[in-house]
Parts: C-alpha cells; sequence; structure tokens
C-alpha cells in the first residue's frame, strides 16, 4: 500500500473526538460510572468459561464468544436461553493476556462468557467494526486500567472516560475495508504455511517409515540397553547467566532440537563437568507429557543437561546417533515407548524403560556396511528435516512480519491529531 494513498485519504479529515460512553452501549452500569454516562445498558446473559466449552460443537453455527484465546462453535439446540445476536466488541471481565490477544468482534449468533460487552448506540456515527481496530491499536492503554494480581479486572470507569476519535463514516468504511484485508491476508498466509508445513512433515514421516522398514534377513532388530549406555542429568537451579547453557525438558522443541530462545546457565564446576555435551550427543526426556521426545546436540558452545533428561551415550561402532534420532521421531520407536512408559498422572520414561527398546540395525553381519547404509539413510532423511525445519523456523517470522506491517498501517490509519488525556482512577468493582 502506497504512503500517498493513505494522506489522500486522510487528508484534512475532520474527526470529532467523543468519550468512549457517549458512543457506547455496554451490557452492564458499572461502578463508579454515573447514570447520565450511561442511560441504557444491554444485558446479556453469561457463562463460565468451563460451562461455554461444554456446549462446543464442531459443525455448529452459534459462536462461542470466550474471555481468552480460544473460540468454538455450538448449536441454537444447545445454546438454549444463552444465545443472543448483534454486532458486538468484547473485554474480558477477568484476563492474564495482554487485551490485543483476547479483545474480540463478532457479528451474528453467539453465546458468551463473562465479557464486558460494547456496541456502538448509533452506527451510522460510529461503526463498531471501527470501535473493534481503535480499541486495538489502544490495547497497550486498556492494559494499562486492568488491575490486581494473577486475573486481573478493568477499571470500567477509566476505559469509558478514553476519548476515541470519529471520522467521518465513509472513512471508517474504508479504514475498515482495508484493515479487514490485511487481516484476511494474515490468515491467508498463516493457513497456507501451515498446510505447507504439515505436507512436508508428513512427507518426512513417509520416508523415515521407508527407510527405516528393511526386509527381515536384512535387520537386526536390537535391544537399546545392549549398544548403549544412559546418563542422567544434573540437577541445579538455573541461573540467567553462566559458563555454560543448562539444557532443560522445556528446552526441546516438536522436531527435536535445542530452542533457541530464552536459555538458562549454570556455571560449570568440577562436580558439573562429566554433564558438558559434545557434539551430536543424544538426549532424551524421561517425564512427564514430553517422555521420550529425543533432541540431538548440534551447537558449539558449552552445554550441560539438566535431571529430567537422559543422556545415551551409544556405541557408534554399531549405530550411527544420527540414525538414531531420526529413529526416536519414528512409529517404529513411538509404537514401542507408548506400551514401555510407566503409568500414573505423571508419566514415567526411565532408563530401564529406554534400553528395551529395540532399534533395526541393517546388515549386523557387517558392521562397515551397516554403518554406511546408517549414514545413506541420515543423508536423505536430514534433506527432508531440513524442508521441515525451515518452513516450521519460517512461519512465525512471516507471520510476524506481515503482522508488524498490519499494525503499521493500523497505526497510520488510527492516528489523528489529538493525544489522549489519561486522568487517575480508583479501583473498579464489580
Amino acid at each position: 500500500m502506497r504512503l500517498e494513498f493513505l494522506d489522500k485519504l486522510l487528508d484534512g479529515v475532520e474527526v470529532e473526538w467523543k468519550a468512549i460512553w457517549e458512543v457506547t452501549i455496554w451490557d452492564k452500569r458499572f461502578n463508579a460510572v454515573s447514570r447520565e454516562k450511561q442511560p441504557e445498558v444491554n444485558n446479556y446473559p453469561y457463562l463460565l468459561a468451563a460451562d461455554l466449552f461444554k456446549l462446543e460443537q464442531d459443525e455448529g453455527d452459534v459462536f462461542l464468544l470466550s474471555t481468552g484465546e480460544r473460540t468454538g462453535w455450538t448449536t441454537e439446540e444447545l445454546a438454549g436461553e444463552y444465545i443472543r445476536e448483534g454486532e458486538v466488541v468484547t473485554i474480558p471481565w477477568g484476563k492474564s493476556r495482554p487485551v490485543k490477544d483476547v479483545l474480540k468482534y463478532y457479528k451474528g449468533r453467539f453465546v458468551t462468557a463473562d465479557n464486558r460487552i460494547a456496541t456502538s448506540n448509533n452506527t451510522e456515527y460510529m461503526l463498531n467494526k471501527f470501535f473493534y481496530y481503535w480499541m486495538l491499536h489502544r490495547s497497550k492503554m486498556l492494559d494499562t486500567f486492568y488491575r490486581g494480581s494473577g486475573i486481573q479486572h478493568p477499571n470500567m470507569a477509566a476505559i469509558l472516560d478514553m476519548e476515541i476519535p470519529i471520522p467521518p463514516i465513509k472513512i471508517q468504511e474504508e479504514i475498515v475495508r482495508i484493515l479487514d484485508t490485511f487481516t484476511e491476508l494474515t490468515a491467508e498466509l498463516t493457513a497456507e504455511l501451515t498446510v505447507e508445513h504439515i505436507t512436508r512433515k508428513k512427507q518426512y514421516m513417509y520416508y523415515c517409515e521407508e527407510l527405516l522398514s528393511f526386509e527381515e534377513k536384512q535387520v537386526e532388530w536390537r535391544r537399546l540397553g545392549d549398544c548403549s549406555e544412559f546418563k542422567y542429568g544434573y540437577v541445579a537451579k538455573a541461573q540467567d547467566s553462566g559458563d555454560a547453557r543448562f539444557i532443560r525438558i522445556t528446552d526441546i522443541n516438536t522436531n527435536g532440537k535445542l530452542i533457541a530462545g530464552e536459555p538458562k546457565f549454570v556455571e560449570i564446576t568440577e562436580e558439573n563437568k562429566r554433564y558438558i555435551l559434545k557434539k551430536n550427543d543424544l538426549l532424551m526426556a524421561r517425564t512427564g507429557a514430553t517422555f521420550g521426545k529425543t533432541m540431538i546436540f548440534e551447537e558449539e558452545y558449552p552445554a550441560i543437561f539438566a535431571g529430567f533428561l537422559i543422556k545415551l551415550i551409544i556405541d557408534e561402532d554399531i549405530i550411527n546417533p544420527k540414525y538414531y534420532w531420526h529413529f526416536s521421531r519414528s512409529n517404529l520407536f513411538w509404537n514401542q515407548a507408548n506400551k514401555l512408559v510407566s503409568g500414573g498422572g505423571q508419566p514415567q520414561f526411565n532408563a530401564n524403560s529406554l534400553r528395551e527398546v529395540r532399534v533395526p540395525i541393517p546388515y549386523t553381519e557387517n558392521p562397515e556396511k551397516s554403518l554406511s547404509e546408517q549414514a545413506r539413510i541420515v543423508s536423505i532423511l536430514d534433506e527432508f528435516d531440513t524442508l521441515t525445519s525451515s518452513i516450521a523456523e519460517g512461519i512465525p517470522y512471516e507471520i510476524e512480519l506481515r503482522k508488524k506491517q498490519y499494525e503499521y498501517y493500523r497505526n497510520l490509519l488510527l492516528s489523528f491529531p489529538k493525544s489522549e488525556v489519561k486522568a487517575e482512577y480508583g479501583e473498579e468493582s464489580n
């Protein structure tokens, strides 16, 4: 979009500044807000979040208007007396996320959770969708009006006194059209990249299964405990700085690689030197929902692994570590792991379980040929893994770029030449 177009669109536009209470109707009367500021309310029955999603149906056509990021659908029959219809903008009564993540606009039939719900009192003067985009534009200020530790609640008196610029309705319509287009383009990009990632992941898994499925005479399913040793990690408190990265169970991504962001560290000591990793070392999560997830350490810097991880010390005269890593991502591994894990509320997949995993070793009668075949398989699967990982890493980057572009133009379109005055208000109560 050319900036000249925006300049022309907004050139000479006269706006009126109104307090939010002057141009909206809300779902209830608020404490510390005078009756004159709320001459009218629209009441909406609401459900608690846990009850709201009990109504969820995949084939429904009634929107579940939650207070969080999760949304869903239900049917008219299940919605019953809670169903309402309209064009609304909502903010949650209680939140733990930034407003920008939970602010919503919806037009149609819905059932709501405990939201504060607004609608324009005159859509020929202010469009509901314009109001939504302006609230999104000012979401950081809205965040400052939420108070409390943990779940925060809004100071509605402060919010209703915020001033909003009201340009002519034709300008509002054009601003909404432009921002809707950016929103749709971002959604399309996200969907396309997600489909591409799923396709590449399926392709990788297909070739992984194919390459690891040998004819019976060519393979021996060898017990991992017969060709590996296992070492539990170092128990210590993670620090913000130190000599070595401290790799924890939460630092392994879904692709079995180390997450680069938000690292923690420990100081290297005589006690923990034996936990320092070298390149191509294998680590496996031994507990919790991520049990069995295996990471290959490909970094060059010093790192020490934490207590909920097991280091696999593989006999590299028998098994190529990278070959085992690819195997650990396949159903050939997971079908075994899911049978070997000990149950309970917290799954445990310790060294005793891990050593019972059977690994397909080709041409065991000829170690040189076996390792050569493993290396060939690794080279093929590495290429597919690179394709899968590149798009997995690129998805957040591409989406972030598109969001920044969208936010840039939204700010241009909704920044009018008058500063808001932010007053001091007392705590709002329900």
